[in-house]
């Protein structure tokens, strides 16, 4: 239960700081810098003043107060809508030149979250309007300098361009880095020899914690920059017993430390800003581990045990012939393999993956000696429908390079949190800004996700470990969260089972025995060759419908060749948040167990049982066929156009077309990933604009002639300002390819392959002489089958 484990050594760590905030409060890829004692001024200035202590956290993004009453809700500003930034004068009034014993400072903003209200985990709520907070440090001496430094965030904050703030805020981090170094005085001994120290982030999941790596010659320490959550995190050399190099964001970055032989969850997880530094750190662990594992064995005698402390070279291949011989279970060979293909507990983008193996979720008695109990395990999720494979073939075909079959990954941070949402609600509300999904979205019952995965549009995902674990803590709501109401008006409460489990336990110990099944030995090779074997990339991968999209793949996309910095956070985000595909372990058909045959159990037959209930079939058409007199109706009036213009402007389809009010401007979309502009009085291409390597699907002007909207490939709504010349805004909207948008009083209305249609409210914002948008989702409709364009 390596989350579980994880998640128990934050709440120490919590129990350590005594503190309500987490580095989960803060937004992805935000990091926090310092803290500072402080009282929230409420009615300043009144007879009635009255102040909340607390502290104040500044964040690259947001400033955030934690209360030290823990029924007060914690403050959370961001950066991005604050409209004034300043220090608070004695008499009242705002100057920066205010005497320095004063130690107020005033926010003037648009937008505040609350959060953990009476210290509940609940999302959060959000209040909007010109608002203004005062704060008044402990040390007003110090006033000045964090005016300064949120100025400086807030510039970086208000930056047009993603990939712009991304490099100011690193430029920040990096300036606060250089001129820090690791506090010797925190060695364990004064007789410590210093090996090694650098710049290095401690990763967790969601979220990384900047700061400095030391290494002697007996301890590795890592002492965060903000001190959070404890000064210095100290790992004895002598404990250690396993460390891994490890890619991070498909960046061979990182390295992993374990205390334990096998336990997935490591005790410590660095990502370097060089690659040197991090194979340089390797190189002084290995060393020390390989010397005392000599000094042991000089010293055993008479015997033939493993000396205490090494680095086994254990490899895929040694696993494997383990396994085949029966000398390791079936789960602990999962567990290796996901390790060396450097999936990490610590890491959401790349949790371990287990496979779904159970595919009766109805019987009332689970009946391991029928080969139908089983999910066919030579096939990915997505090919298990036929149906569904057919649509998602003749889409394939239609496809302009790089082609790919499925829009969503097997395993991803959201699918991951999905399953465990009742034992970190806290990772789902920071993934998911604040909220948790939809009820009838949530991890409801092991029947209907299994169903989902087998016939929903875009839900190809497997398992993870804690599916055949001891831990069932996952499955019940243990900490009475309000997790929303279903349609029918039940409340999300525990998971609920299949009838042959008699409760949470029941449950694990069934689906263990399942995974460790005859059929399961017998079959489970196949399995490994579509996520760490020969099938996973190339020819085979499409022979075995298991393509998905370039960029999880390691070696996808060099993020190093990337010049574009917007691009390249975008780049990065998409690898992050999609999920990634394991590394490759095998290059050759993986052999099968040697079991014992006791029974000869055969291979359930390509239509799955369960898919007799399936929805409609995707040639069964909804509409009559036109008439005959209609169609000639049809075809008379179209030999009555004439072509007046022509004008060949994109390297591929075009998908869409706009034009402007006025009628002096066309737009247009294409597979090229390109929106255009051309004008119809000088018939001259204008512009040309790019916002993803994906294909853009439609496209429309919005009333007044200033704003373009563009859909995309790429699960994305793009606002693009005429009058400027630049990308405006981006809408998240979807779990796959939006195909459609419209624009009808005020409201946008967006069409997926998610199988979704939704209606967003779009209000823009004017702050500090910056044009944005708030989206606001007001509806959504739900096909069985995606929506294409049309």
């Amino acid at each position: 239960m390596a989350f579980i484990r994880k998640k128990q050594r934050e709440q120490q760590l919590q129990l350590y700081s005594k503190e309500r905030f987490s580095l989960l409060l803060l937004n992805l890829e935000e990091y926090y810098f310092e803290q500072h004692t402080a009282n929230h001024i409420l009615c300043e200035g009144r007879q009635n003043e009255r102040k909340i202590r607390g502290s104040l956290k500044i964040c690259s993004k947001s400033v955030i107060f934690e209360p030290d009453e823990t029924f007060q809700p914690i403050i959370k500003i961001p950066l991005r809508d604050c409209i004034k930034i300043e220090k608070q004068g004695d008499n009242g009034a705002n100057t920066l030149f205010a005497k320095t014993q004063n130690g107020r400072i005033s926010l003037v903003f648009s937008q505040v979250y609350f959060i953990k209200e009476d210290n509940i985990v609940a999302p959060y709520k959000i209040e909007r309007g010109k608002m203004q907070y005062v704060f008044e440090l402990d040390i007003a001496g110090k006033v000045e300098d964090v005016v300064e430094t949120l100025l400086q965030l807030h510039r970086a904050s208000c930056l047009d361009k993603l990939g712009d703030q991304t490099a100011m805020i690193t430029a920040i981090l990096q300036s606060r880095l250089a001129r820090t170094s690791f506090d010797k005085n925190r060695f364990q001994s004064l007789s410590e020899i210093l090996k090694m120290e650098c710049k290095a982030e401690m990763v967790m999941p969601l979220v990384t914690n900047p700061g400095h790596v030391c290494i002697t010659d007996t301890n590795l320490y890592f002492q965060p920059l903000n001190g959070y959550p404890k000064p210095v995190v100290q790992i004895t050399l002598q404990d250690v017993r396993r460390i891994y190099k490890r890619r991070h964001g498909l960046m061979p970055l990182g390295l992993e430390v374990f205390c334990t032989e096998d336990d997935l969850c490591s005790d410590i997880y660095l990502k370097f800003y060089d690659s040197q530094d991090r194979d340089e750190l390797y190189f002084y662990i290995a060393t020390y581990l390989d010397e005392e594992t000599e000094a042991d064995r000089d010293q055993v005698t008479h015997h033939s045990h493993i000396a205490k402390n090494h680095i086994t070279e254990h490899t895929a291949e040694s696993y494997m012939l383990q396994w085949q011989r029966g000398h390791i279970s079936n789960y602990q060979y999962l567990l290796h393999l996901n390790n060396l293909a450097d999936r990490s507990c610590n890491d959401l983008s790349q949790y371990p993956v287990f496979p779904w193996i159970i595919n009766d979720y109805f019987s009332a008695e689970l009946d391991l000696s029928n080969p139908e109990t089983f999910r066919d395990l030579s096939k990915p999720i997505g090919a298990l429908n036929k149906e569904r494979l057919e649509r998602l073939l003749i889409r394939y075909q239609e496809m302009p390079e790089p082609k790919f079959m499925y829009g969503s990954h097997y395993s991803s941070p959201g699918y991951v949190l999905f399953y465990l949402v009742r034992i970190a609600p806290e990772h789902m509300l920071c993934l998911q800004n604040g909220r948790f999904d939809h009820a009838d979205r949530m991890f409801n019952s092991v029947a209907e996700t299994w169903k989902n995965c087998l016939d929903g549009a875009t839900d190809f995902k497997e398992l993870i470990p804690e599916f055949y674990g001891d831990d069932f803590s996952f499955l019940v709501n243990s900490l009475k969260l309000d997790l929303g109401k279903r349609q029918g008006g039940k409340m999300v409460d525990d998971v609920q089972l299949p009838p042959w489990a008699s409760g949470p336990k029941d449950f694990l110990q069934k689906s263990k025995e399942a995974l460790e099944s005859n059929y399961v030995s017998e079959h489970l090779h196949e399995w490994i060759d579509l996520i760490f074997g020969y099938k996973q990339k190339g020819n085979e991968a499409i022979g075995a419908h298991n393509i998905f999209h370039p960029l999880t793949y390691e070696g996808g996309v060099d993020l190093n060749s990337i010049e574009d910095p917007d691009e390249k956070v975008a780049m990065l985000t998409q690898i992050l948040e999609f999920g990634q595909t394991p590394k490759q372990l095998f290059s050759i058909p993986h052999p099968r167990r040697i079991t014992p045959k006791i029974k000869s159990l055969s291979q359930p037959s390509s239509q799955n049982a369960s898919l007799a209930d399936s929805p409609v079939s995707p040639g069964e058409e909804s509409f009559e066929d036109l008439t005959e007199e209609s169609r000639t109706l049809a075809w008379n009036n179209i030999t009555k156009l004439k072509l007046h213009e022509s004008y060949k402007i994109h390297k591929e389809a075009i998908t869409g077309i706009a034009v402007s009010y006025n009628g002096s401007s066309v737009f247009t979309t294409s597979q090229d990933s390109t929106l255009k502009m051309f004008s119809k009085e000088s018939k001259t291409l204008q512009r040309s604009i790019s916002f993803s390597n994906m294909a853009l699907s439609s496209c429309l002007v919005l009333p007044g002639d200033n704003t373009v909207i563009s859909s995309s490939w790429d699960n994305n709504v793009y606002f693009y300002s005429i009058a400027f010349g630049r990308r405006q805004d981006t809408l998240m909207g979807h779990d796959d390819a939006v195909s459609k948008i419209s624009w009808h009083n005020n409201r946008l209305y967006s069409a997926s392959w998610d199988s979704t249609v939704k209606v967003w409210s779009c209000v823009p914002l004017e702050m500090t002489g910056i044009k944005r948008h708030h989206f606001e989702l007001l509806a959504e409709l739900e096909h069985d089958v995606s929506i294409q364009s049309v």
